[in-house]
């Protein structure tokens, strides 16, 4: 990169080029769905034995590599677009700054240098003062503020001029070529291995493209997706594009767009299937536990979006950072009159027991939603970092203690509950927010912040061990709308104070060891009461059952008590009564499940009440 180079580029060659490779990512599309929807499909009810088998996994192996194309035209083609948009404004910088030294008769070297003539007067010799050859500082010149004279007196008014002039030419220059160098990096990378086997690694090193191009074009995705806007603004946005727009950036930024909030939920979950294999083949090969787990969790993920599901599945978000994220709905959120959000809680990330167990409170709650109201969708969020019960903590008692995990999740499920409320196409969807155990804190912290819960009409609540106000009228839908369950063995409804904290089990052991929550709680294992508390103080607040909380309480099972023996060191711990709240299943809790897909539904009079306690 340099003047010459700067002067001859033509932008829209680029924006061309995309255009290019972009239709060859769409050709590649096509022949896979082909291949998978049709072909494969034909072959597999026409034919049989070793013959079709090996047709068959020929056909797979052609739909990898249309896959492989398809995925790396698209990031190709986001590349380029993204320089061409990026280097427009260096260019045009340079072909001002060599327009104004036209204008003034001065000569621009091929090194960006500029040549002035004489001009002025030398004071003691009456002589005009001669011209020169004056250099570009990219270090003294600020694009809009002109170029820092300080310390340049020269009595020839052409030389502050070219000076201004040299410093543009080297700035503009300096520019390009950054943004040159980033493209050019990223674009290096796309290249296949020789051979048509797509493998595993071949798949890893298309995430590693992925993230190439992403980090590459990071300045064109600020000025060009409404990242900073909020969720309906970024609606707004995407309503407005183009479909060949449209397409791009989820071809080219998938991670992006999958977990952008304000984009329709079709968009973000073929986004998202898009990335998830990528982000499998990111952890393949990888030793350490967390990725083993986080893989785990994904591979189960794609399992599970492989198989029909009725009501439909939608991946509305995924991601590997933290505890790992993963948004999924069971129904249309944005065609669906009722919608729910679930907010899991403690110790919950993204493994084989959150893609199998967690994501069936969602499949339940829309299945028997759908019973009573056919346009009826549920979505587990797990958008944050939940506390993860480890021994230490279970000694400690640190991690249930800390709100920290609920308030920096509060602004992220705000953000999502912003960005359902924006693409729901029914005039006045109906809108329920659910927390399920530390959830809940998370759910009431959310319901705190300026605004309350965007769109939100109802709130459930349970397995809560306080949500963060005292009453029910504080979490900004009126008490009417506040619906809380709380089976008579879920110890964590029971969690005392800080002050209460402690408990003895077998005359002190872990209770004294453990203190606070957790000593409370194996407390309590030993058949002494959890919380000797008179006036429902839980760990964040008030009982949500009680009647100075003020909620709707709705009735569950009591479900198994906390030990199923007399001697506790010989059994295990049973916690099963704090999380059967969404499982219709016999032995579960058909209750309260029941009760909470009526309040999504939008059928309150369907829920079955309990007294508060």
């Amino acid at each position: 990169m340099d003047l010459k180079t700067l002067k001859a580029i033509n932008p829209s060659e680029y924006a061309d080029a995309a255009d290019g490779y972009r239709a060859v990512s769409d050709m590649a599309d096509a022949a896979k769905d082909r291949i998978d929807k049709q072909i494969t499909k034909a072959m597999q009810k026409a034919n049989e034995g070793e013959a079709a088998d090996a047709a068959l996994k020929q056909l797979h192996k052609l739909s990898e590599n249309f896959h492989y194309t398809q995925v790396e035209c698209g990031l190709a083609s986001g590349a380029l677009n993204g320089f061409s948009s990026e280097i427009t404004a260096p260019r045009r910088r340079l072909l001002e700054a060599l327009d104004d030294a036209e204008a003034l008769s001065y000569t621009v070297n091929a090194d960006g240098s500029v040549v002035y003539p004489a001009g002025g007067e030398n004071e003691l010799t009456g002589d005009e003062i001669p011209g020169g050859t004056i250099k570009g500082n990219t270090g003294r010149y600020t694009p809009g503020l002109g170029p820092d004279t300080s310390g340049l007196h020269s009595p020839n008014p052409h030389r502050a001029k070219a000076q201004d002039i040299a410093d543009r030419i080297a700035h503009a220059v300096q520019e390009a070529t950054e943004i040159d160098d980033r493209y050019s990096e990223a674009l290096g990378k796309l290249k296949a291995a020789p051979g048509l086997g797509v493998s595993t690694k071949t798949w890893a090193n298309v995430a590693a493209d992925v993230d190439a191009v992403s980090s590459a074009a990071s300045e064109y995705l600020r000025d060009n997706i409404p990242l900073d806007k909020s969720p309906a603004d970024r609606k707004e946005w995407w309503d407005s594009l183009s479909d060949e727009e449209r397409d791009e950036y989820k071809r080219a930024f998938p991670e992006i767009i999958g977990n952008l909030d304000g984009i329709p939920a079709m968009v973000r979950d073929e986004a998202n299937r898009e990335n998830l294999p990528l982000l499998i083949a990111s952890l393949e090969g990888k030793d350490d536990e967390d990725s083993q787990t986080k893989l785990g969790g994904l591979k189960r993920i794609q399992e599970r979006l492989n198989t029909v599901s009725v009501p439909p599945m939608y991946l509305l978000g995924i991601g590997n950072e933290g505890n790992g994220r993963a948004i999924i709905s069971f129904g249309n959120p944005d065609t669906s009159k009722n919608v729910s959000a679930y907010v899991p809680g403690l110790d919950t990330k993204l493994d084989k027991e959150f893609a199998n167990g967690t994501v069936n409170r969602a499949f339940y709650t829309a299945k028997l939603g759908r019973e009573m109201n056919p346009s009826t969708a549920s979505i587990v969020w797990l958008g944050y970092d939940a506390p993860q019960m480890t021994p230490l903590d279970l000694v400690s008692g640190s991690s249930v203690m800390l709100t920290s995990n609920a308030e920096h999740g509060a602004p992220a499920y705000n953000s999502f509950m912003s960005g359902i409320a924006a693409t729901n196409e029914n005039a006045d969807p109906h809108i329920t927010a659910i927390g399920h155990s530390y959830g809940s804190l998370t759910v009431g912290t959310a319901a705190k912040e300026a605004g309350g819960i965007p769109g939100v009409d109802d709130i459930v609540l349970v397995g809560s061990p306080g949500v963060g106000v005292d009453k029910a009228s504080d979490l900004g839908v009126g008490k009417e709308h506040v619906w809380v369950g709380s089976a008579e063995n879920d110890v964590v409804t029971k969690l005392p104070l800080p002050k209460e904290g402690g408990g003895a089990l077998l005359g002190g052991g872990l209770g004294a060891i453990a203190g606070g929550p957790a000593g409370a709680l194996l407390g309590g294992a030993a058949g002494g009461s959890v919380s000797d508390s008179d006036d429902n103080d839980l760990w964040f607040g008030k009982d949500p059952a009680s009647a100075e909380f003020g909620a709707n309480r709705f009735k569950t099972l009591p479900g198994p008590t906390l030990v199923s023996v007399p001697d506790v060191w010989d059994s295990d711990l049973t916690i099963d009564a704090h999380s059967n709240y969404f499982n219709p299943e016999p032995g579960k809790d058909q209750v309260s499940a029941r009760n909470i897909a009526a309040v999504v539904a939008g059928e309150p009079g369907y829920v079955s009440r309990e007294k508060p306690r």
